[in-house]
């Protein structure tokens, strides 16, 4: 009898994950080092197609595999089952779910995927590693646990941009860039056409934004040249249309179907029951429902690998964080159904008043949680815009200093300058800290190897090299420069004291922060 009642310990040895990608190693070895420094609470920023969930799990695997217990935190329905399903398919079975009366409701199993509504009304679980999905989306729930429990916590966005994640996540890990996933097939290419768009001179706005209400309004006069554009560049594409309101894109849906573009509206107030069919019809490759519209309902955690094109009809000119979410719906490749790019019609001027701010994004991803947070306060000012500008070198519009599509990018004034069979000094007024650029690499390189950790590895001196030389000369090092052969040589007094200042403004940042 006494087998009825005890069941043998759930094992995690067996996990089959797919071999990872090497930005994924990176990123997870960069975890590890930030717990060895003493960061209990982490963030992760993973652009789309990323595998932000692929990565979560395999912390949560690690745990488990160690004897620990591990909670997987999703702030909606939709995550919580891909979460679980994608758990299944790595083998990963022996988890419970948390939420509301769930089928595979279990706490006694070491590994949960729980609805942060739920872990609100109900009490938190025992857990000593915890990984929360969306970390931008700020529940105080989860904020207030995270804040005050032992374990150890990883939070993961492909936008970390909301105020106060600075004070919340002590270390910030970049898992890799938006180009880079493009460059590697992982993303497709934008192609950008700025359309018609609404004149929101004068329009209301709260906070700094534009209210919804009012950008609707604006919006609502030009829904027949969005209907006009999309038949034009997008008739035999999956669309997903972004609105300012549902009542707008209930209008943008109505006319969209008039045209013959099978369109349907997927907003907050659409039934569980018409989302599931809605999906389902929508995600096969020979689907009659050709877009989908919506505010926000869309705009986080919805992949459809090939969805071809993506309509900015929400004007906004201070969340970038917001836009970002929108546009990447269409980035995913879909190789099976043969798609080379994905179209952003912008309908806003999004793209526009966000250009400069994006391109850093999609090139280098986010420096800090605390200019994250500045990205989304600063308001660009319909004032602010000036002409539409296009890259030299490929005419990919817009281009406000690095292009997304062939990476032409306009140097800046360098303290370093070429001239035929001559490398200069490098001098900052009347300083001089090298004698050239391999000068310089060499003394950055012997600090970074001098003020080592340890457990230091070279990728991570190396890094500590890289980012000392682009702040003293102004640009990045070049390609070819490498640490281990950097030879090791004295620090001029220049440098030291130049490095001594970058330390100070970065502690300052840190406690700031």
């Amino acid at each position: 009898m006494r087998e009825l009642f005890e069941r043998e310990a759930p094992r995690y040895d067996g996990a089959n994950f797919p071999s990872p990608r090497p930005f994924q190693v990176t990123a997870h070895e960069a975890l590890r080092e930030g717990i060895r420094q003493g960061h209990r609470r982490q963030c992760v920023m993973a652009p789309t197609g990323a595998g932000k969930l692929y990565l979560g799990l395999r912390v949560c695997h690690e745990a488990l595999l160690k004897g620990r217990r591990a909670l997987f935190v999703c702030d909606r329905t939709t995550l919580i089952d891909q979460a679980r399903e994608v758990a299944d398919r790595y083998g990963l079975n022996a988890h419970g779910v948390i939420q509301a009366d769930h089928f595979r409701t279990d706490l006694s199993l070491p590994f949960q995927i729980a609805s942060v509504q739920t872990l609100a009304s109900r009490g938190w679980p025992s857990a000593d590693v915890i990984v929360v999905d969306e970390c931008h989306a700020l529940y105080k729930s989860w904020v207030d646990h995270v804040m005050r429990t032992s374990a150890a916590v990883i939070g993961l966005s492909a936008t970390p941009f909301s105020k106060g994640m600075g004070r919340i996540f002590t270390n910030h890990v970049n898992a890799t860039t938006m180009a880079e996933l493009v460059a590697t097939g992982i993303l497709t290419p934008l192609r950008i056409y700025s359309c018609t768009r609404p004149d929101m001179t004068g329009a209301a706005t709260a906070g700094g934004e534009w209210t919804d209400a009012a950008a609707a309004e604006r919006g609502m006069a030009i829904v027949g040249d969005v209907v006009t554009e999309v038949s034009r560049y997008a008739a035999d594409r999956k669309i997903i249309v972004f609105g300012a309101t549902i009542a707008h894109c209930e209008e943008l849906c109505r006319q969209l179907n008039e045209a013959g573009i099978m369109a349907a509206v997927f907003s907050a107030h659409t039934k569980p029951e018409e989302r599931k069919a809605l999906l389902d019809e929508y995600r096969k490759p020979d689907s009659a429902l050709r877009a989908l519209v919506s505010v926000e309902a869309l705009a986080k955690g919805f992949d459809v690998p090939d969805v071809g094109c993506v309509c900015d009809c929400r004007p906004l000119r201070k969340s970038l964080s917001t836009a970002i979410q929108m546009w990447g719906r269409g980035l995913r490749a879909s190789p099976t159904t043969g798609k080379e790019d994905c179209i952003l019609l912008d309908f806003s001027g999004n793209i526009v008043r966000f250009a400069a701010d994006f391109e850093r994004i999609y090139h280098r991803g986010l420096e800090s949680l605390v200019a994250g947070e500045k990205l989304d306060k600063k308001i660009r000012r319909e004032s602010d815009e000036q002409e539409v500008k296009t890259c030299p070198a490929c005419g990919f519009s817009p281009f406000a200093g690095r292009c997304m599509s062939c990476g032409h990018e306009v140097k800046k004034k360098s303290l370093i300058e070429h001239e035929a069979g001559e490398m200069r000094e490098i001098r900052l007024g009347k300083t001089k800290y090298a004698d050239d650029a391999v000068h310089l690499w060499e003394q950055v390189s012997t600090y970074a190897r001098e003020n080592a950790r340890a457990d230091s590895t070279p990728e991570r001196m190396y890094g500590r090299a890289w980012h000392l030389y682009r702040d003293i000369a102004g640009v990045e090092p070049p390609r070819a420069f490498r640490l281990e052969t950097a030879a090791t040589v004295p620090i001029t007094a220049a440098v030291r004291n130049k490095i001594r200042q970058l330390n100070i403004r970065f502690a300052k940042g840190k406690r700031a922060a």
